[in-house]
Formats: C-alpha cells, sequence, structure tokens
C-alpha cells in the first residue's frame, strides 16, 4: 500500500534531517541567515514539522494539533534538543497515522481544499513528502554554506 512506501520515505527524510542538525558546528548558526538565504535552518525546520503535523496530523489523525505558522519563521533560537525531539515526535505521529489509513481514505478527497483545488488524500500525502525534501535539500546547503 502506498502509506508503505510513504512512511518510508518520510521516515527517512525526518531522520536526515536530524542528522542536518545534529552536524551543525555551532548552534547558533542553525539560526543565521545570510544576503539572499531569508529563512534559517532553525526556522525550516519549524515549518516542516508544523506542516507535517497540520496536515497529516490534525487533519487525518485529529490530534489536536494546532498550527502557528507565523511563529514557524519568526521564532528564534529555539534549542538544537528541543527540535530534535519535536522531529522524533512528529515520526511517531506519521507512523500512527499513515497506519491507520485505508486505502478507501487514500482514494477519497482530501478533507480540506488544497491551493483553492480539491485533491485526492493520496496525492497530497505525496506532496507533503516532496515538501519535505525540498526543504530538506535547503537546509543541506544552508548548514554547507553557513555553518563555518
Amino acid at each position: 500500500m502506498l502509506t508503505d512506501t510513504l512512511k518510508i520515505l518520510f521516515f527517512r527524510d525526518l531522520n536526515k534531517l536530524k542528522q542536518e542538525l545534529e552536524l551543525y558546528k555551532s548552534e547558533a548558526n542553525i539560526w543565521r541567515i545570510s544576503g539572499d538565504i531569508l529563512n534559517s535552518a532553525g526556522n525550516l525546520i519549524l515549518h516542516l514539522i508544523g506542516n507535517l503535523n497540520t496536515y497529516i496530523g490534525a487533519v487525518l489523525g485529529n490530534t489536536g494539533y494546532v498550527r502557528n505558522r507565523p511563529e514557524e519563521f519568526s521564532l528564534k533560537n529555539v534549542s538544537r534538543q528541543e527540535m530534535i525531539d519535536k522531529i522524533e515526535r512528529t515520526i511517531q505521529m506519521l507512523g500512527d497515522v499513515l497506519d491507520s489509513l485505508t486505502e478507501d481514505q487514500l482514494q477519497s478527497e482530501y478533507p480540506q481544499e488544497v491551493n483553492d483545488s480539491k485533491v485526492l488524500t493520496e496525492y497530497f500525502l505525496v506532496h507533503l513528502a516532496t515538501h519535505l525534501s525540498y526543504h530538506l535539500g535547503q537546509l543541506n546547503y544552508h548548514r554547507r554554506l553557513l555553518d563555518d
């Protein structure tokens, strides 16, 4: 089932996100911006955690998570360990929610409109996996460019 593949991809990329975070030589550099690099690694991580906990956790898993998207980009100096803990809780949530989804749910309309249109749940889950991968790549470059 698609959820098995999605779990592999989400778990792989979220574990890689933790690894990238752990590779920063200086915790202060996690929050560094420079020139045209306007999002810090820390803010990208908070954004990914918020995104997944909202669209998978709250919407599909009824976890009760309440997103504060502006804070994802405005908070600063959240500790590395706190972000690692948040990533680990997100991995657990993803496993729980994806394991609970049925084939009928995957083939049905996602409960919310996405960019003013209706999409299938399976389509949106694939979108969320690629969104994670996109920002993971940005984070990797951020670390290599600004963690000196």
